[in-house]
């Protein structure tokens, strides 16, 4: 997730809005192109597209070893589920990288849909035979799934999973999953009792009303942490008691779940945002704090008001408010800024209060991310500098006085970043533990 860099400026490299970039390595270059990257979607400079043919590039480029870890890190700690399957797919292609290919699909696949999503990419340009690397890991992968997960993802696409059964040869574990085969070859799987089907019942004539359809879900904590969050506005239009959904907030599982996930459910459940927040900052609970004096620069220029994704209404600037809300419960002294065409000093907030803050600090304009880090070196005295960035400066940046951290949270060709900064892609919380980690590790050494 992170590398510290000793490089030199590069003339011809500069960023979307020409600020000198740095000329970095291909496996630093695959790593900012996948860890903050939401697959085929475009972002405010480059188009999917144009990102995916980049990480299909670099992959060849960069020991299979290391495109294994990177694959294995973006899905289980970045929490990402398409890119993963993209780099396996593109070391399937070169010899140098497949014999690592069977047991990165097999770690990388961890729900049952994404057996046919994997097979979507390696089709993408053209239905082909499997190698035996890409068979030996779907076969491996799918006994994971048992009979509920199964019947949850054996949907109608053009990719089905019996497809895939039959395609990778995989063998039961027993006869009793044999027998779940056969049921999903026949299409007899039970039908699954999730939210989409039990609300699919209750729009019929059967006497079953959304609220109860609703309170029964939540009772038998039938929806996940996501689709918990997903579905708070339907919750609350449905009448569903809110003593009963504060208690699945309160007890939900947040392993999956990004941080700016919260920040979303917020705007259509505001009455619920102390619930929202307890949730979000479970997983920076009781850890211990950064010594010292933090200071905490998040860009709110422009190019961060763009949605993750194309039919998202979430924005960049909610994963960086969402990592900006986590990092600020770990430090000891902490100050926020915020900067676009100037540099602003947040006042002192904690949770939601300070997303608004940060939000509300100036207007989305320019990205002088050079004059703020000067700014800030003359005005104040600190251990670690932390900016939350898509890296698309309009000026040079100069070292931070202190040990300097740049949280990437996009996933554009070019960046500022590295020399003498630690440099982070994504934004997950665990950027957050890998902060903690490197300096317990540096103190110690």
């Amino acid at each position: 997730m992170a590398r510290l860099n000793l490089m030199n400026l590069s003339r011809g490299l500069r960023t979307h809005e020409a600020a000198p970039a740095r000329h970095i390595s291909n496996e630093l270059q695959l790593r900012r192109s996948v860890l903050a990257c939401l697959l085929w979607e475009s972002q405010f400079y480059e188009d999917g597209v144009e990102i995916a043919g980049r990480i299909a590039e670099l992959v060849p480029k960069v020991e299979p070893e290391r495109v294994a870890v990177l694959a294995v890190e973006a899905r289980e700690q970045m929490k990402l589920r398409h890119a993963p399957l993209l780099l396996v797919r593109e070391m399937a292609r070169h010899k140098t990288h497949r014999g690592l290919v069977a047991e990165t699909l097999e770690r990388v696949i961890q729900r049952a849909d994404e057996l046919c999503e994997f097979v979507a990419i390696y089709w993408k340009d053209g239905r082909v035979p499997f190698s035996g690397q890409v068979k030996k890991g779907l076969a491996a992968a799918f006994p994971k799934f048992d009979a509920y997960q199964l019947a949850k993802y054996d949907r109608g696409g053009p990719i089905k999973l019996r497809d895939v059964l039959f395609l990778s040869h995989a063998k039961p574990r027993d006869d009793q999953q044999a027998g779940v085969w056969k049921k999903l070859i026949w299409g007899r799987l039970a039908v699954p009792d999730t939210w989409e089907v039990a609300l699919s019942a209750a729009g019929a004539d059967n006497g079953v009303s959304k609220r109860e359809a609703w309170t029964r879900l939540v009772t038998e904590n039938k929806l996940g942490a996501l689709a918990l969050l997903r579905n708070l506005r339907n919750l609350r239009e449905a009448g569903v008691d809110e003593k009963l959904v504060l208690s699945a907030l309160e007890s939900m599982n947040t392993q999956r779940v990004l941080p700016f996930r919260f920040l979303a459910a917020a705007r259509y459940a505001p009455q619920w945002e102390p619930a929202f927040e307890a949730a979000m900052l479970k997983c920076v609970a009781g850890q211990s704090k950064l010594a010292g004096k933090t200071v905490l620069l998040v860009d709110v220029s422009g190019s961060m008001m763009a949605p993750l994704s194309r039919r998202s209404e979430m924005l960049r600037t909610d994963a960086a408010y969402g990592l900006a809300v986590l990092l600020r419960e770990i430090g000891e002294r902490v100050a926020v800024y915020s900067f676009s065409d100037n540099l602003v000093e947040v006042p002192a907030r904690r949770g939601f209060a300070l997303r608004d803050a940060i939000d509300a600090s100036q207007r989305h304009n320019g990205t002088y991310l050079g004059k703020a880090v000067e700014q800030l070196n003359q005005k104040e005295r600190y251990d670690r500098l932390i900016v939350i960035t898509d890296e698309q400066a309009h000026d040079t940046v100069p070292n931070s006085q202190g040990q300097g951290y740049v949280i990437n949270v996009a996933s554009y060709k070019n960046g500022v970043g590295y020399g003498k900064w630690t440099h982070i892609d994504g934004w997950s919380e665990s950027v957050v533990e890998y902060i903690r980690t490197l300096e317990q590790t540096a103190w110690v050494n």
